[in-house]
């Protein structure tokens, strides 16, 4: 079935959208205007939803809300939203009735004529997926970017053409129940993460291994050579495997060499791209992630395309992103760092003991492989949020830790801890919000906390 075909097949039948957010709400609207009939589904009571609810209704769209959303609902298919599992006790009692459940992805690659790159891992998925992106267009590609960033690509599918290429985020989340893998499957990294949500580390591994299980031998596969979980995936591959590598050289893939140079080997010849130096982006985690990007572009794009991105591309919103100089004090925004994994990448990334601020939603991820790094690389803590007693004893049980180094306070908001930390900064500071712990205890998401501490600390006086 082609995107008309299935848009036309659409006109009459009933369809569910089950949890209005940003990847259901744009399809909404473009369902209906096909002839559908759509019903939104949320939790979410209406005046949770606010202007929400009113914007649905005014569309057309028969709203469904509160605890029983997904009580015997009479439709056709149901498109689940990414946090929603898919084996809630609703979904599979639809499937027994012959009602059709799958998501906006998963349609989208069903019906897509574009080579798909697609990137999925632990950590590092955005910035790798905006690099993919950014080295396509750089070497004169039209590109469409999406899945868990961007917005939705199914109602702009008509406008994907064979000679395009897209480029996806794919969480865990959706990835669980995809039966279609992208034609260039990259896995950053793979690390306890999500396991408030998942049901064991074994669900969260498979869910990510799935990227690469349906493709074929004309597919494309890039693994991180440096990480046991995704080498553990080098026998499932099933077209071309590119590795990459921080510690050292590989055959086939990128890696970075011991003068700092990174170089490709492809088919026996190695040639050497850039050095890590010209990368505009703080830290050697971006390294890696510049290596996962050249490995899937390769043959794709020229060099020149990925050192122009190199020399221009500052970096993605809320991941170590500079926020301002105040007094001799730089102020960083990392609050995409919702993992002890993403905080030690961070702290890595500056050349000095920092001010850390941090805390926060409890996603039963041990902290214990963050405190060396806190330990050695943080001079003062400031704690919030329902995480701060394990982090803190985490801290206090390293062998590195001494009485007051690092000094560890507690704020009771994120308020607080960034007036402790301007009133506890000296010049040549650096203070960083980089939590290790999701946002959900305090905001709705990672942006809005970091939006929020970009706020204050540009309030600050």
């Amino acid at each position: 079935m082609d995107c008309k075909q299935f848009f036309r097949s659409l006109a009459g039948r009933k369809i569910a959208l089950c949890g209005i957010g940003v990847s259901n709400t744009p399809l909404v609207e473009s369902f209906l205007k096909k002839g559908a009939k759509v019903y939104a589904c949320d939790r979410r009571e209406r005046a949770q939803l606010g202007e929400m609810a009113d914007r649905l209704e005014k569309m057309g769209a028969t709203l469904r809300l509160g605890a029983d959303y997904l009580k015997d609902l009479d439709v056709d298919v149901i498109f689940r939203t990414p946090g929603m599992r898919f084996d809630l006790p609703e979904l599979v009692e639809a499937r027994r009735k012959g009602i059709a459940v799958t998501s906006e992805m998963e349609v989208f690659f069903d019906l897509c004529p574009a080579t798909i790159f697609a990137v999925t891992g632990s950590d590092g998925k955005t910035t790798t997926t905006t690099l993919i992106a950014r080295m396509l267009e750089a070497a004169g590609k039209t590109v469409h970017v999406g899945g868990n960033i961007g917005k939705p690509l199914l109602p702009e599918i008509e406008a994907v053409a064979p000679d395009h290429f897209v480029v996806v985020e794919l969480s865990s989340f959706q990835l669980i129940s995809m039966r279609k893998s992208p034609d260039v499957a990259v896995v950053t990294n793979v690390a306890p993460n999500h396991l408030d949500v998942h049901k064991d580390m074994d669900e969260y591994v498979s869910a990510k291994r799935n990227i690469l299980l349906h493709q074929n031998a004309f597919s494309r596969t890039v693994l991180n050579e440096d990480n046991d979980i995704t080498r553990s995936f080098i026998p499932d591959v099933r077209g071309q495997l590119m590795r990459f590598s921080m510690k050292q050289p590989v055959e086939g893939g990128a890696y970075l060499r011991e003068d700092g140079m990174l170089c490709v080997c492809y088919k026996g010849q190695t040639t050497p791209v850039l050095d890590k130096d010209e990368i505009a982006i703080l830290g050697m985690h971006n390294v890696a992630n510049y290596l996962a990007a050249i490995a899937a572009v390769w043959g794709y794009v020229d060099v020149e395309a990925i050192r122009t991105v190199a020399r221009e591309f500052l970096g993605v919103e809320h991941r170590i992103e500079f926020v301002r100089e105040l007094d001799g004090v730089k102020y960083y925004n990392d609050s995409i760092a919702t993992s002890p994994t993403r905080t030690i990448a961070g702290l890595n990334a500056f050349h000095q003991r920092v001010i850390l601020l941090a805390g926060g939603y409890d996603k039963h991820i041990p902290f214990e492989p963050m405190a060396p790094y806190v330990t050695e690389k943080v001079k003062l803590l400031i704690l919030t949020g329902p995480t701060a007693d394990a982090i803190e004893k985490a801290v206090k049980a390293d062998s590195g830790y001494s009485e007051g180094n690092p000094e560890i306070l507690r704020a009771k908001d994120l308020e607080e801890a960034v007036t402790l930390a301007h009133d506890r900064a000296a010049a040549g500071d650096i203070v960083t919000l980089s939590p290790a712990c999701a946002s959900f205890d305090a905001y709705p998401n990672f942006a809005v906390r970091g939006n929020r501490y970009k706020e204050l600390v540009m309030a600050l006086q």
